[in-house]
């Protein structure tokens, strides 16, 4: 049974893989080296599924990637952490970020409802905004299971806005008491992605750059115990029930991610190890992510309207001015 079925994977996930390729040669141009390569694969897979209707045939290695392949990239991503890093930023740095993820999360979920936003495309943005962008989005879809038109436009918000907080804090940064440390933080706090906490950190030097880093993998070491609650959740929800096996699956591949982070913390692993893991880990996601861009429908993204485009941006208000606010007190 299982080599019948393993042919029918290869059209669908060739062409997740061709649309990631072309994604990391964009991300090679100097207009479009600002986007990850996640971001550009899912952007192309929408433009590509808009051109041209996939065949039915690729449904299957499409969904592999979305399963699997997402799956085994978020594990991977545990390696870009370790324990010692965390408590680099102390325990006023670890409180500020918790909660400001807290605040972010729960204040994104209530404008969501007041807005009248869906609650799983409300969910996707809240978790985008206060955790870490485009894989926060993909690994809490896993439980929550939104519609793929509803990830695309959450990835979408985090991608706008975390591109504008990327491009305003080092300029905004002389306007603020904050030092060197203490806006490395801000932009480790507040900013969605990794790759853009890096581009506006190390803009206040390389103290800047450091904290900034370690302040945004904290928060995506964060990722773990809210798909857990989330998926949790879901589950009572689904069933109105405490205690059930049934509704949405608990998602394991979560605790891969807590034991890559212990292992990265072991300081087994040679460098040239890790800096492979995080090259191998990018691919992964970008595949799992054209996936995702393959599997939208750009007709019904826009048929969701603006409202969630104006719950990402409060979000995006929220998260940068509670973020300052408790840096500032705590510096």
């Amino acid at each position: 049974m299982i080599a019948q079925n393993r042919p029918t994977l290869i059209p669908g996930l060739a062409l997740c893989v061709a649309v990631a390729a072309v994604a990391f040669g964009l991300h090679t141009l100097p207009a479009l080296s600002a986007f990850s390569p996640l971001i550009l694969a899912i952007m192309l897979g929408m433009a590509f599924n808009t051109l041209r209707p996939l065949s039915p045939s690729c449904a299957e290695g499409i969904g592999f990637s979305l399963r699997y392949i997402l799956r085994a990239g978020i594990v991977l991503l545990g390696l870009q952490l370790t324990f010692g890093q965390v408590a680099e930023i102390g325990a006023g740095g670890l409180a500020t970020i918790l909660l400001t993820l807290l605040a972010t999360f729960f204040f994104t979920r209530w404008l969501g409802r007041v807005m009248g936003v869906p609650r799983g495309l409300t969910d996707l943005i809240a978790a985008g905004t206060s955790i870490c962008g485009a894989s926060a989005v993909i690994a809490v879809n896993t439980v929550t299971r939104a519609r793929e038109e509803d990830v695309a436009y959450a990835i979408a918000c985090v991608t706008v806005f975390g591109s504008a907080s990327m491009l305003l804090m080092p300029l905004l940064a002389p306007l603020t008491p904050l030092g060197p440390k203490a806006f490395g933080m801000w932009t480790g706090a507040s900013i969605h992605e990794v790759a853009q906490v890096v581009a506006a950190s190390f803009q206040g030097g390389d103290t800047a750059g450091h904290f900034g880093t370690i302040s945004k993998l904290t928060r995506v070491m964060m990722l773990a115990p809210m798909v857990l609650l989330l998926g949790i959740g879901t589950r009572n929800r689904n069933t109105g029930q405490t205690t059930t096996p049934a509704g949405a699956p608990v998602p394991w591949f979560v605790m891969g991610f807590v034991a890559m982070v212990a292992i990265s913390s072991t300081g087994w692993l040679p460098l040239p190890a890790v800096e492979a893991s995080k090259t191998i880990d990018q691919i992964l996601l970008t595949i799992a992510l054209a996936g995702m861009g393959l599997s939208t429908d750009l007709r019904k993204l826009a048929a969701a309207g603006p409202r969630p485009a104006l719950l990402g941006g409060a979000a995006w208000l929220f998260i940068s001015g509670v973020s300052l606010l408790l840096i500032t007190l705590i510096q």
